[in-house]
């Protein structure tokens, strides 16, 4: 399938944006140095804009806070960098935006670095790997991925990867943007596979088996639809607070802080 010849390509920019580790200096009115002279959108803090609808990487507790992979590793980075940690939920692609504008310090979102990213936003080394797949109806025709090209109407959430991939043209791997609905969430995609809306939908393989538990009468896939680097995202030429961010990161990799948050989320099959 020609998406493969993609994400390759996508691979190897990941490879080199975290050998060249820069970053976009925020310049709003807003930002102020703290003790460690390190800037940041507020003094002292470290604001992480996020989607709180991808589990298990960022979603909501039932007191209103927020929990997941991404959330835990920021906080621990955040501890590193001698911040406080503040979480901004909003919309995947608000998400996006407000690391690139300024509004926050990073994006954390299970966001995979891709080419249109890259023109828009630097990031730090990877963090964890992502795995894209199908969920369909258990009596579904389709199949396999190649079975997705017979698909009337496929769902992805607005602005991920899946929905680049999916929308873009058959020549370049996809199957047109008139065969790909964008919802909101991953769980609005679900919902609308489960009400026949949609044929299918791509989404992280975390999520899906969430959506699928949660939903009877759906499954996922065997077969992968990409696989895919995790990494953190924030303004274009930000140097200081790119490296900031990929020294603590260095630092809970190598101490196997990580892992184990990884861990405790995701359990090995």
């Amino acid at each position: 399938m020609k998406v493969w010849k993609k994400i390759a390509a996508m691979t190897m920019a990941l490879g080199m944006v975290a050998s060249l580790a820069a970053c976009g200096n925020n310049s709003s009115d807003k930002q102020e140095g703290d003790d460690s002279g390190l800037k940041t959108v507020e003094s002292g803090k470290l604001h992480m804009s996020t989607n709180a609808q991808f589990p298990p990487y960022e979603m909501t507790t039932d007191d209103g806070g927020f929990e997941g992979i991404d959330v835990e590793i920021a906080q621990a980075i955040a501890e590193k960098l001698g911040l406080e940690l503040v979480v901004d939920d909003m919309g995947f692609d608000a998400a996006l935006t407000a690391a690139q504008t300024g509004q926050s310090d990073m994006v954390m979102a299970g966001v995979t670095v891709n080419e249109e990213r890259l023109e828009v936003m630097d990031f730090s080394e990877s963090y964890a790997t992502g795995v894209q797949v199908i969920i369909v109806k258990e009596d579904s025709p389709i199949q396999t991925v190649d079975d997705l090209a017979n698909a009337d109407m496929i769902g992805t959430q607005k602005a991920t990867t899946g929905y680049i991939y999916c929308s873009d043209t058959p020549e370049n791997g996809g199957y047109g943007e008139d065969h790909v609905t964008a919802y909101d969430s991953g769980a609005l995609a679900v919902m609308a596979l489960v009400n026949g809306q949609v044929d299918a939908v791509v989404i992280d393989n975390e999520p899906a088996k969430a959506f699928v538990a949660a939903n009877e009468g759906l499954k996922i896939l065997d077969t992968e639809f990409a696989v895919e680097d995790y990494a953190i995202g924030v303004a274009k030429g930000n140097t200081q607070l790119l490296d900031a961010i990929n020294g603590a990161l260095k630092e809970l990799i190598a101490d196997g802080t990580v892992q184990s948050i990884v861990d405790k989320y995701i359990v090995a099959e």
